[in-house]
């Protein structure tokens, strides 16, 4: 049995969440304002000591805004590079012409997979961004059924795929085969990816109309059409240099002794944030100097694009800030608690423990590492479920149900010029598909290997 105080904690959980998501979509309040009011709202009502709770929100919000507003200003000044260079039409025309206009959604998931193997969601979605948006505006086709295939690919390698960080977290609690880990998760992976993205959009995109004016989107718009493009090769190259540091930096220990100098330098230029600041700086030159920019015209196009991602990042900022008020009031352990005292088979319980943790934290990687940490020990004394499929159900199950306490929720809507509710239909539905397709293929492995 469930005591009563868990259950009152779930019940005000829910009933914030709830009332959050109908004062944002309903009544039109500030999402900041009211994040920060539900927040203070759930902990005064969950019993936390009143010294803590304006702290507790601004932990959560500060962590997050550590990275979060590096990652979105340095990934919007290399796409402002791209869109004002040509390269961000460069990439559109050479994708449009090697898929082919109908196969567009397929070629942004493909790119989502790859670009978002070595990089966490935030990162590889504001290095694709502005491509979506090329895409979707040469081709006339809706920015759902371009954009949400891209998000796709990105959630999936995020949850499932070493050497994705988050994963390899997972695998290294399990003490799982990586090589083994990586075969499973990409034959579920990719098939996953394709309900999820271009079907689903496919499905979805007729049933969402986004606003004819989208700020961001105008950041990265192609002023001068009969301008000659970049070469695709320099251009491909300044996208994925980010992508390629971070990729050596999580080799670091492969390519040199561990702990020695050369090592600590692969991990310092493959650290998320120095991988992206080197591609911008790498941009200003590429696509910058080298297109016969003056530096006036560089600093005037950074400048130009760090303002609309200002709201951005107050939003992921308080949704986490909400996220920590909800672990710090107790509402995480009593989850936790319920699902411990369900008889489930394990590879269930790894799936529902991190998808209860991602809906009430917010945060894939935490609700990973978290139900990872209590699943493994019970799975030392268990036999007959591998621990390479453990690690898979468990990243699938931190991918369900982006909502307003996730950071990516707000990035997607920002970005794309949604409502609440439209962001529900699209990209939170998304993640519960990735979620549970991928639940569904590796519960069906786990009977043949």
């Amino acid at each position: 049995m469930i005591d009563h105080h868990s259950t009152f904690l779930l019940v005000s959980a829910l009933v914030s969440i709830v009332g959050l998501i109908l004062l944002i979509a309903v009544f039109k309040l500030n999402p900041f304002i009211t994040l920060f009011l539900t927040a203070l709202s759930l902990a005064v009502v969950t019993g936390m000591p009143a010294g803590s709770i304006v702290h507790s929100f601004e932990a959560g919000l500060g962590g997050a805004l550590g990275h979060i507003a590096i990652v979105v200003a340095l990934g919007t000044m290399l796409g402002k590079m791209m869109a004002e260079s040509g390269g961000a039409d460069q990439i559109a025309y050479t994708l449009i012409r090697i898929f082919g206009e109908k196969n567009v959604p397929w070629a942004m998931a493909v790119i989502g997979l790859v670009v978002g193997l070595p990089a966490f969601f935030e990162v590889g979605f504001v290095l694709l961004v502005p491509i979506a948006f090329t895409v979707a505006r040469r081709t006339g086709t809706s920015l759902i059924l371009v954009g949400l295939p891209m998000l796709a690919g990105l959630s999936v390698v995020h949850g499932l795929v070493p050497p994705h960080p988050a994963a390899m977290m997972a695998v290294t609690i399990f003490r799982a085969d990586v090589g083994r880990t990586i075969c499973y998760a990409l034959v579920i992976g990719i098939p996953t990816a394709a309900i999820a993205g271009p079907l689903y959009a496919k499905l979805i995109a007729p049933h969402v109309h986004l606003p004819v004016d989208n700020p961001m989107a105008a950041q990265f718009e192609d002023h001068d059409a009969e301008r000659r493009l970049p070469d695709f090769g320099i251009t491909l190259l300044t996208v994925l240099l980010p992508v390629l540091l971070m990729l050596i930096g999580s080799w670091a220990n492969s390519l040199s002794a561990q702990g020695s100098r050369w090592n600590e330098a692969l991990r310092l230029i493959g650290n998320d944030d120095m991988a992206l600041l080197i591609g911008a700086l790498f941009s200003f030159v590429t696509l910058g100097v080298m297109r016969g920019f003056s530096r006036d015209t560089i600093l005037r196009y950074t400048n130009e694009c760090i303002a609309p991602t200002a709201t951005i990042t107050l939003l992921v900022g308080a949704g986490a800030g909400f996220g920590r008020i909800l672990e710090d009031s107790g509402v995480s352990n009593a989850i936790i608690l319920v699902a411990m005292r369900s008889h489930v088979p394990l590879l269930l319980l790894a799936w529902l423990l991190a998808a209860l943790m991602r809906l009430a934290t917010g945060s894939a990687t935490v609700a990973m590492t978290t139900a990872a940490g209590i699943v493994a020990p019970i799975a030392l004394h268990s036999s007959g479920v591998r621990p390479e499929l453990l690690a898979i159900a468990t990243g699938a199950g931190s991918l369900i149900f982006s909502h307003v306490n996730d950071g990516g929720f707000w990035l997607v809507k920002e970005y794309f010029n949604m409502s609440v509710a439209d962001t529900i239909k699209t990209w939170s539905i998304c993640e519960t598909i990735i979620s549970v397709v991928a639940l569904i293929f590796t519960v069906a492995l786990s009977v043949t290997v």
